[in-house]
């Protein structure tokens, strides 16, 4: 730092409350070294005031303020190294392929991207020579520069030398907006970034270049194609090591390969993003619900059907036409417009007008398991986790705004049990705030985030906001669940809707005889069936409970003479309702239980000829487990108490 004896002193508040001072332009690196040598070299940002951008760790403090410093091995420091990493592999491409055009770079959750315009067509052999040229640039370990450019100046530079993309982004922005561009490589090397970025390249000790994929600029069909390269770094080769060992087991878990090796489901271009479900499948999928079932048994909860095709008109009055028409399939019946639902919420809100309510009858709990279509881009469907027709384990709670802390008590309760029994036990919660596209009056809007804050507080749920990020018609809140490999995925909603039930003139007799307005309460638990049973299979690996697994048993005899009693007793655990199968094929008796064991089959049964003489079977539990030789009937009290306790 320079002489400081005539420069103004500010006060910084760091995150553990304490405070420093420092002369007015001191940067957060500054901050940092005034601390500690070794925490200076690690910084590479910090957040200024709560802020949740972080900022470059040049930039100057020139106020009282409060600063959270970012360093390296942080989570945050692993988005700036990841984007720093997305530079490294953009200067290597323009290396190897000079005639390359850049497009946008960012980190992602996972890693990081390159979207580029080449006319050499990136094969998976040429990522090695990527890499070796990414380790160049990081061995030489230049400096991360950020230099302020003038942006009709630069504009004119960038269409001067057709690089279209970054001029693009450039004329996008405010003509007052402050544009810059990061250089490393002694000046070899620049892009249009707003960083930050780590101090130097050889910040970035540990990465791998994964991956090639089509990508259209600005995500719009009519746009040109571009090749994207994925790529992750870490911290550390340990960390990185792990990351790469998490995406093999991830892909030996991949739903979809595991949904055809199963005999689950399957998908075919006759319907797109829609997906066959086998009999096995059905079986998993009809189990899912039927556990629902006696949930909402529990917990007093009336089902409802209702119909698939609605006049346009509905749409138009709940506001969906207006939001979220892009997602909606249209028809046309009997001259009139129509379109296929996308949710169940307006049909709903006609079955609580078929009577006159009462406050005595709320809240009133409908779960409906209808049918749903929405119409998902082709570039993102994948598999089961996006699909276009599905089924929710739906449900929408009228009820008095008195009673709105209990039900959301109560749905929590629901929650925290169906995901503690599908061993998700890690669990975030996000409340979502008003979005720019919503419905409803500013008091109502308040109301409803109040509400749900109050809830989760109530709870002792410690929650994170997520600004903007709620439904077209009010807040919600989303559980989003860790599965086997860390992965995390949004499952569960609470959405309170204070705006539909005025839409469609709701109302109920409150205790002194006055019409009142109920609030609606969207909720579900699973989300989509056929999103979860994919979830599921990933963080399963295939390995279904005892309860839950569409084939829980399979006896196998080990010759033609022992198919008697194994079919006597095949047919007595099917009686019981277990679902059962049989292989008295002649194959040996160790490859009928490798297929056993493959098809991820709970429980396989052996029977020979003591089996048959003592009217027994041998019990070999998934994976391979010899639970020995038992009897009939113990048998069918171990399956009982394992479908009785879904253990």
């Amino acid at each position: 730092m320079n002489d400081t004896s005539s420069t103004p002193v500010i006060q910084v508040t760091l995150r553990d409350g304490s405070r420093r001072e420092l002369p007015q332009g001191a940067t957060i690196r500054d901050l940092a070294q005034s601390i500690g040598k070794r925490l200076g070299e690690a910084t590479v940002g910090g957040r200024i005031d709560g802020a949740p951008e972080i900022l470059d760790f040049r930039t100057q403090l020139s106020r009282n303020c409060s600063v959270d410093v970012v360093t390296a091995d942080s989570k945050d420091g692993l988005e700036v190294i990841r984007h720093s990493a997305s530079h490294i592999m953009a200067d290597a491409m323009l290396r190897l392929w000079p005639d390359a055009k850049l497009a946008i770079g960012p980190a992602i959750e996972d890693g990081f991207y390159y979207d580029i315009d080449l006319a050499h067509r990136i094969t998976p052999e040429d990522l090695p020579r990527i890499e070796e040229e990414m380790a160049k640039i990081i061995a030489a370990n230049t400096a991360f520069e950020r230099c302020r450019v003038d942006r009709n100046a630069e504009i004119g530079r960038a269409r001067e030398r057709a690089d279209v993309y970054k001029a693009e982004l450039m004329e996008g922005l405010p003509e007052d907006a402050e544009v810059t561009f990061y250089r490393h490589g002694g000046g070899s090397f620049e892009d249009l970034c707003r960083g930050p970025h780590v101090p130097s390249t050889g910040y970035v000790k540990a990465f791998k270049v994964q991956r090639i994929a089509g990508a259209y600029w600005r995500g719009d069909e009519k746009n040109r194609m571009l090749q994207r390269i994925y790529g992750t770094a870490f911290f550390n080769k340990k960390e990185l090591e792990e990351h790469l060992a998490r995406i093999e087991e991830a892909g030996k878990r991949d739903h979809r390969k595991l949904g055809r090796e199963l005999g689950l489901f399957f998908l075919d271009p006759v319907a797109p993003a829609s997906p066959f479900f086998l009999p096995k499948g059905t079986q998993l999928y009809n189990r899912l619900q039927q556990h629902m079932r006696e949930l909402y048994r529990r917990h007093g909860y009336q089902e409802v059907i209702t119909p698939q095709v609605f006049d346009v008109e509905l749409w138009h009055r709940s506001g969906h036409y207006a939001n979220y028409k892009d997602n909606m399939f249209f028809t046309t019946v009997d001259e009139r417009e129509c379109a296929v639902k996308p949710m169940n919420c307006p049909a709903h809100t006609f079955i609580y007008a078929t009577e006159k309510r009462s406050y005595r009858e709320l809240p009133l709990r409908i779960a409906d398991f209808g049918r749903l279509h929405r119409y998902e881009r082709s570039g993102v469907t994948s598999g089961l986790t996006r699909v276009r027709t599905f089924c929710q384990d739906d449900a929408h709670i009228f009820a008095t705004p008195d009673q709105i802390q209990s039900e959301i008590t109560s749905l929590i309760g629901m929650i925290r049990e169906v995901y503690g029994l599908f061993q998700f036990t890690e669990m975030k919660v996000f409340l979502s705030t008003r979005p720019e596209n919503s419905v409803g009056s500013d008091e109502i809007w308040e109301r409803a985030e109040a509400g749900l804050a109050e809830a989760l507080k109530a709870n002792g749920i410690n929650f994170t906001v997520n600004v903007g990020d709620g439904a077209f018609y009010g807040p919600k809140i989303d559980f989003v669940v860790s599965d086997a490999l860390r992965r995390d995925w949004q499952l569960g909603t609470i959405q309170l809707d204070f705006t539909l039930p005025e839409r469609f003139d709701l109302g109920f007799v409150a205790a002194d005889g006055s019409t009142q307005r109920p609030v609606m309460i969207h909720r579900a638990i699973l989300g989509s069936i056929e999103r979860f049973i994919g979830i599921l299979i990933e963080h399963t690996g295939g390995n279904f409970p005892f309860w839950l697994a569409p084939e829980q048993v399979r006896i196998i005899s080990i010759a033609d003479a022992h198919v008697a009693w194994a079919t006597e007793v095949a047919s007595a655990l099917a009686a019981a309702g277990v679902r059962t199968n049989t292989d008295f094929s002649n194959a040996k008796t160790g490859a009928k239980i490798r297929d056993a064991r493959l098809a991820r089959v709970p429980f396989t049964l052996v029977v020979g000829g003591r089996e048959c003489e003592d009217r027994t079977v041998a019990v070999r539990e998934r994976p391979d487990v010899d639970r020995g030789v038992m009897s009939l009937s113990a048998v069918q009290e171990l399956f009982l108490e394992l479908e009785r306790n879904k253990a």
